[in-house]
């Protein structure tokens, strides 16, 4: 689904996020999901202005179902920042480039 983002695994989160100096986004989707792809620019153009300070990827849960299961996501589309290994802040459903911005700044 995305050009700009990586798209993280279950075999790779661990790597990936979990032990990430820096704060990480995850933006848990899946192909049926409209609202999930209507996000998708503002989280690219929030990784543009967040270079350096947080990283920021895509999870699909149906081709990576272990991660979404261990975190409890339950609904579409989710968000979810890691630090230290641990969730830190999560948002549930379509929210403007704004909120979820605001969500990434709590956590630097």
């Amino acid at each position: 689904m995305t050009g700009k983002l990586p798209d993280f695994k279950d075999t790779t989160f661990e790597t990936e996020v979990l032990s990430s100096d820096l704060p990480v986004l995850v933006d848990f989707w899946a192909p049926w999901c409209a609202p999930c792809k209507a996000m998708t620019p503002s989280i690219e153009a929030l990784a543009g202005e967040y270079e350096g300070r947080a990283r920021f990827g895509m999870l699909n849960i149906d081709d990576n179902p272990q991660v979404p299961q261990r975190f409890g996501v339950r609904t579409l589309p989710t968000v979810v920042i890691f630090k230290g290994g641990k969730p830190v802040d999560q948002i549930v459903g379509a929210l403007p480039k704004k909120k979820i911005e605001e969500m990434v700044k709590r956590s630097l």
